[in-house]
């Protein structure tokens, strides 16, 4: 068994995101825009309890199809109220409403949500040498101010920072981890 970051040797659903997403570089906007949310959704919670209602969000939130998403009606919401596959929080459910709306003008500003997200870290993964790996950074703390102020809701820098990691802006893999990369 390779050795792995010490949070991801629990349960299998951890060890295979871990193994196969976290950290890894991400260029998608749908991707982009699932964890965005998905972060968002885990605050106060533990990121398990996400991943164990993952599928359950993509089919409530129409595979993470931001046009579509950005179109979700109050009846919509009401449903989503309802739905035991997902967080069932009002202003969670209504905030990812309102970010694919965000979502989708920083798209038409700056062409992709990837060439706007990728801005904050100069383009590059940063790679942190680290033990004691942080919980938001300047670089969060830039990210969680414009996202607010272009009305994304439950982004803030501690929340950057942790979908920074899932979406490989930063590599926060122990050095032990068989994922780690030596730069």
């Amino acid at each position: 068994m390779p050795d792995r970051c010490s949070w991801a040797n629990s349960d299998p659903l951890y060890v295979t995101y871990h193994d196969e997403e976290w950290g890894v570089p991400v260029h998608d906007d749908r991707t982009f825009f699932e964890f965005i949310n998905l972060e968002g959704a885990q605050a106060g919670l533990s990121w398990l309890t996400i991943l164990r209602k993952r599928e359950g969000y993509r089919e409530a939130f129409a595979n993470w199809d931001v046009e579509k998403v950005a179109q979700f009606t109050e009846e919509d919401q009401a449903r989503l109220l309802e739905n035991p596959g997902i967080i069932r929080n009002r202003a969670k459910i209504k905030a990812t409403i309102g970010n694919a709306k965000a979502f989708i003008e920083i798209q038409k500003e700056f062409g992709s949500f990837d060439k706007y997200i990728w801005g904050f870290v100069g383009g590059t993964t940063i790679k942190n040498r680290e033990s004691d790996v942080p919980a938001k950074t300047p670089e969060s703390d830039a990210m969680s101010k414009d996202l607010l102020k272009r009305g994304f809701k439950f982004v803030g820098s501690t929340i950057c920072y942790a979908f920074m990691q899932a979406t490989g802006l930063v590599d926060d893999h122990a050095a032990t981890c068989f994922r780690h990369q030596d730069s």
